[in-house]
């Protein structure tokens, strides 16, 4: 918006020669991240009082860590803060024809929508559970498909109508339509080595990252801060790998595919950060504030899709490894239940109790000690995924 206002008064008159400066895309992520940060913060307080006003407290499952009883009543949803300085702030500082900004943007509103269903079934109808699996997880694929399907043409065009017409070809073709390169999932650490996925493939495996990077966020989000610290990082990290494949040069030097537009998530990606610290402000230990499902479906995601538009999901995998593990940790952690019931007539447990950080609260670790040592092994892992711009 501020951009296209710049643009504007420069094209009336030659005094405004100073609002250059706005199409710099790292100075709108610079401020972008500023405005969301601010956004928080001051809007934080206002936000918890009103929630607490409302009684929209969490409720704690009488099965789980004891320690966590005196958490019951804290107010939560607190996610809608989170997406809404990300949105406003993206909207002040973004190029608004940006298409891949766009989609970012539906599928993480469209989540953090599920989200706020189902903490609303959670907090209105006292349920712990919430939403039933099956119904958010038909919500969760009907986004993560339409947006599949869109990501699969748009990463090979430059436009929203070059776009249909490839969808056309695709569907006049009896489906059968070839993808360039730089479509196919590529290996980090290895120069231009990217494996063919077609139109199928590429939809499901985007289906699978999107939908699986935002119930691994969720599932992580159970001690205070633990899950908003490794989204700030995951997600400025790919904000870095979205400048470099916007960039025809950095990409090409870098050996990288160029994907037009996709620097203009840098912008996305500063914004999450400043509001994600925002948010830690309030949710550090003792939280005043959860983020609920609303910003944790969200939040999940974002990272997921914005990591296949740049074409980075091995390494998303990496960086966010924290969040693989909470949620193999849980799938481990079923099966094995179900299999040893079948099998034995008992279930049996692998860990204490899942997801990965209550294992360790059992354990004996305190709740502070379990969320920076994640937050450590996340900052390690994004400097891994890091490296992999130049190791190649």
């Amino acid at each position: 918006m501020l951009l296209s206002l710049a643009q504007w008064l420069q094209a009336m008159s030659p005094d405004y020669g100073y609002l250059r400066v706005f199409q710099y895309l790292t100075f709108r992520a610079v401020m972008a991240a500023l405005t969301a940060l601010l956004m928080g913060l001051i809007a934080g307080p206002f936000v918890i009082r009103k929630l607490t006003e409302l009684k929209i407290g969490q409720p704690i499952r009488g099965y789980g860590v004891e320690s966590h009883l005196v958490k019951s009543g804290t107010p939560t949803m607190g996610g809608v803060l989170i997406l809404l300085a990300i949105t406003l702030s993206t909207l002040l500082w973004v190029d608004l024809s940006n298409r891949f900004v766009w989609i970012v943007l539906l599928v993480t509103l469209g989540f953090g929508a599920i989200g706020w269903a189902d903490d609303w079934r959670k907090v209105v109808r006292k349920d712990p559970e919430g939403m039933p699996s099956g119904e958010k997880y038909l919500w969760q694929s009907l986004i993560g498909l339409l947006a599949a399907l869109y990501l699969v043409f748009s990463i090979s065009e430059v436009s929203n109508m070059r776009v249909l017409e490839l969808f056309y070809s695709w569907v006049r073709s009896g489906f059968d339509v070839s993808l360039p390169p730089k479509a196919g999932l590529l290996v980090p650490f290895f120069k231009e080595i990217s494996y063919p996925l077609g139109i199928l493939g590429f939809v499901g495996l985007t289906y699978l990252v999107i939908v699986g990077s935002s119930n691994a966020v969720n599932l992580t989000d159970g001690l205070d801060g633990l899950a908003i610290m490794p989204v700030v990082m995951v997600g400025s990290a790919l904000g870095v790998f979205a400048y470099v494949t916007g960039s025809a040069v950095f990409s090409r030097y870098l050996f990288l595919p160029h994907i037009p537009g996709s620097g203009e998530l840098l912008v996305f990606c500063a914004a999450m950060a400043g509001a994600g610290l925002a948010f830690l402000w309030f949710n550090t230990h003792p939280a005043q504030v959860f983020m609920g499902d609303v910003g944790a479906l969200g939040l999940g995601a974002a990272l997921g899709t914005i990591a296949v538009i740049v074409r980075q999901e091995i390494v998303l995998a990496i960086m966010g490894g924290i969040f693989v593990a909470e949620a193999v940790s849980v799938m481990l952690q079923v099966s094995y239940f179900k299999y040893t019931k079948r099998k034995f007539g008992v279930g049996k447990r692998i860990l204490k109790m899942a997801p990965l950080h209550h294992h360790f609260e059992k354990s004996g670790w305190k709740e502070t000690q379990v969320v920076v040592r994640f937050w450590i092994i996340t900052m390690l892992l994004c400097l891994v995924g890091l490296s992999t711009l130049k190791l190649r």
